[in-house]
């Protein structure tokens, strides 16, 4: 006779696994099913987690390369060891996953390797791995899928001369020219890598605009601050073909609206253009769990689909493909199946791109006030009237905070600049409590900290900053 479970979550990404964790804290009999080997997700085994060892041993090898003396640190001229630094990068990945392992262990936890399949509301089939397949019942379902990669039309991804991010992460050597397709945060964080590690990086957008979505003020400073580090730009520019030539791809694009294309030669092209939801082959449809025009699970705001008993969270759903955003949820729903009131308040979800500098946002910005018809006050302080910014040499960006003109109450704060990602936080808590501008403002700050900036911004609102 089959094991019965009151929770059967698919998917073991940082959604899947904190739901996980979390029904088994409130009682739950739980397992998980994980086509990967190991768990964790895309995240933790081939995106945040291996991206940011490589982001940060790229920043320090620049930094040993070209900031060092300025500072009185005389080294001779640091050589790359790519091979070390993979190993670094997978040592950390290799930690990670083994955590989430011993996590789910700890919480009597119930793992099966292998690719889940709904059958109907309770049966969850598991196609494993060595082959054969094996029926779960269950009470519950969760599915936390994430996400893939999305594709470019005729162009296939072979992760060795067009990658997408896994194999932007696995690149054995420093090719001379990349292009990166899309400047969204992916293509611009890995794009700054193999940049500081001795790339010509070419980026193309369709839009107008890099980071799409983000604070345009921003967005404009960060341009104009990664053209500062070499990076060339091809806004309102589409890719349309590409031609392998041996070693060399020919690439060629055209102005987004139509017109004379050119070709331009490249050694490896990143495709990060976004992801889409991974819902193939679990069975959805023939399960009855309704899917909108973009192939995300409609669910209701319990997290519940069309179908009692089958729910869903993360880059399968609405909103946001962040990792933290889907761990929320995934608390949320475990709360929720246990007669809690679990939610998840989408207006104070941070976004990072950890870059250097950093970008960091939360809430709304300038552009979205203005449709919406919000009236507000900014208040602006930038890093070059820091005194830790300047004693790092981290002088790049500023913070900006925007407050509702009447009430004050902070409806979205931005920043660009060094550690910008640690600092948004501060932001996060205030908002969660509907904290205003006065309330940052009046709250005393360490000196000298980079964090001072955010209070000086606070007290920009109310055009009475110190330092500037």
């Amino acid at each position: 006779m089959a094991e019965a479970f009151d929770l059967v979550v698919i998917g073991t990404g940082p959604g899947g696994y904190v739901c996980a964790i979390r029904a088994a804290q409130l009682g739950m009999k739980v397992a998980v099913v994980e086509k990967r080997k190991t768990h964790g997700g895309t995240c933790l085994n081939v995106g945040c987690i291996p991206s940011k060892a490589i982001l940060h041993s790229s920043e320090l090898f620049e930094e040993a390369g070209h900031e060092f003396a300025a500072m009185g640190i005389k080294v001779s001229t640091p050589k790359l060891d790519l091979d070390a630094m993979m190993n670094h990068k997978q040592e950390t990945i290799d930690s990670n996953v083994a955590g989430v392992e011993f996590l789910l262990k700890k919480n009597k936890i119930k793992p099966y390797h292998g690719t889940g399949k709904i059958l109907s509301a309770g049966k969850v089939e598991v196609a494993q791995d060595g082959g054969g397949t094996e029926v779960l019942e269950t009470k519950n379902i969760v599915i936390a899928t994430g996400s893939d990669v999305a594709q470019l039309p005729g162009i296939e991804i072979d992760e060795k001369q067009i990658v997408s991010s896994t194999g932007a992460l696995e690149l054995t050597s420093v090719p001379d020219r990349m292009l990166v397709v899309g400047a969204g945060v992916i293509g611009l964080e890995l794009g700054s890598v193999w940049r500081r590690l001795g790339s010509e990086v070419t980026v193309v957008e369709f839009l107008d605009r890099i980071l799409p979505g983000m604070d345009g003020d921003v967005a404009k400073t960060f341009q104009r601050t990664l053209k500062k580090q070499h990076m060339t730009f091809k806004l309102s520019t589409k890719v349309t073909g590409v031609e392998k030539t041996g070693k060399t791809l020919k690439v060629t694009m055209e102005p987004a609206k139509g017109g004379e294309a050119v070709v331009l030669e490249t050694d490896v092209m990143l495709v990060a253009i976004g992801r889409v939801p991974y819902t193939s082959g679990l069975g959805l449809e023939e399960a009855g769990v309704e899917l909108d025009q973009r192939g995300r699970v409609k669910t209701d705001s319990h997290f519940k689909t069309s179908v009692d008993g089958i729910y869903a969270i993360g880059d399968v759903i609405d909103g946001p493909m962040l990792a933290h955003k889907a761990e929320d949820e995934g608390v949320a729903v475990a709360e929720i199946l246990s007669n809690q009131a679990g939610h998840v308040n989408y207006d104070v979800i941070p976004g990072v791109v950890y870059t250097m500098p950093e970008v960091a946002a939360v809430g709304k910005t300038e552009e979205e006030l203005k449709e919406a018809g919000i009236e507000y006050s900014v208040g602006k302080f930038p890093f070059t009237a820091n005194g830790r910014a300047k004693a790092m040499r981290k002088s790049d960006g500023f913070i900006k905070v925007l407050a509702d003109k009447k009430t004050d109450r902070v409806l979205g704060v931005h920043m660009i600049g060094a550690a910008v990602g640690e600092m948004i936080h501060e932001a996060c808590v205030l908002m969660e409590f509907g904290g205003s501008a006065e309330d940052l403002a009046r709250t005393c700050h360490a000196h000298p900290t980079l964090s001072e900036a955010v209070k000086e911004a606070a007290m920009a609102v109310d055009k009475r900053t110190i330092h500037m």
